[in-house]
């Protein structure tokens, strides 16, 4: 399966996608080129309806039970109104450790909202695995290099959530109110250079993958295993959103990429699109 261009762009660092009814957000985390970090939305035909220009890094966001965003930052999480282009800070977020930044995150069927934190260079084991439900944030794991893959099964039972960095992405039994329980189960193993960013879960079950400097979105079925596959013309793969029928938004990102290599993929930091031939869930609102 091949994925097509939905919008050239030229994000450094294309992530966090999230559809919202009949638009995307996503966010490009240093925007390296363009000024400093931004918070771009596209029409469902691919127009720029809006982009706000961030005073620090943004990474993830989710939509809210009381309207807008809730959106993750290097210091902070944030209620946000685009219609206003108001934002409030809700809670600090590692605003005391200068070393990391938010990155990957995701709302459970519970209501809550998980992020992860990172190094700013990837340092090992500086990131830590947050949860925000109803005024709470509680860390969950801490110890991890680059969090990433955040996601849910249909039924809200599992979470799902990968160290890139080691390559390995887990599954963790849920609680009725999306408080994880024991320990997490390892559930897919990548090889060579491949490594796990980003994920979304279908209706079936099935988790979209994206592949880090792997050219390409991974189908995983819900045993763990790789099967389809869709391709990119870009190789550094950040993150996947899927509409409920069956649309596939892929952010892509130039980070990485050296000037040779830009010139052999001249789309990187582009939104592709892929119709998948599955069900997406609608995204849950996150209560505050």
């Amino acid at each position: 399966m091949q994925a097509s261009l939905f919008k050239e762009l030229t994000c450094a660092l294309g992530e966090g996608p999230l559809w919202d009814e009949d638009r995307l957000w996503f966010f490009d985390i240093t925007g390296h080129g363009v000024g400093g970090p931004r918070l771009y939305c596209l029409s469902e035909g691919g127009s720029v309806t809006e982009h706000w220009d961030g005073e620090r890094m943004a990474s993830a966001a989710a939509r809210t039970a009381k309207g807008g965003l809730l959106v993750a930052t290097e210091t902070d999480l944030m209620h946000f109104d685009p219609a206003a282009g108001i934002a409030e800070s809700l809670c600090p977020l590692e605003a005391d450790n200068p070393i990391t930044r938010s990155n990957d995150g995701r709302a459970d069927p519970q209501g809550g909202f998980w992020i992860g934190t990172m190094g700013r260079n990837a340092e090992a084991g500086a990131g830590a695995i947050y949860r925000w439900h109803r005024g709470e944030l509680r860390a969950l794991r801490k110890g991890v290099t680059i969090p990433n893959a955040i996601c849910f099964a249909p039924d809200g039972r599992e979470a799902y959530f990968a160290d890139t960095r080691l390559k390995t992405i887990w599954r963790w039994r849920l609680d009725a109110d999306g408080w994880p329980v024991g320990a997490p189960a390892e559930f897919h193993v990548m090889q060579g250079e491949d490594s796990p960013d980003g994920a979304v879960i279908d209706e079936t079950g099935s988790m979209w993958l994206a592949v880090w400097g792997g050219w390409r979105v991974q189908r995983i079925s819900p045993d763990g295993i790789a099967r389809e596959r869709i391709e990119l013309p870009v190789s550094n793969v950040t993150c996947p959103a899927l509409t409920p029928d069956g649309r596939l938004y892929v952010t892509t990102a130039r980070q990485g990429l050296q000037p040779s290599e830009l010139d052999k993929q001249p789309l990187a930091g582009s939104v592709f699109l892929a119709e998948i031939g599955q069900r997406g869930i609608p995204e849950p609102r996150v209560m505050l």
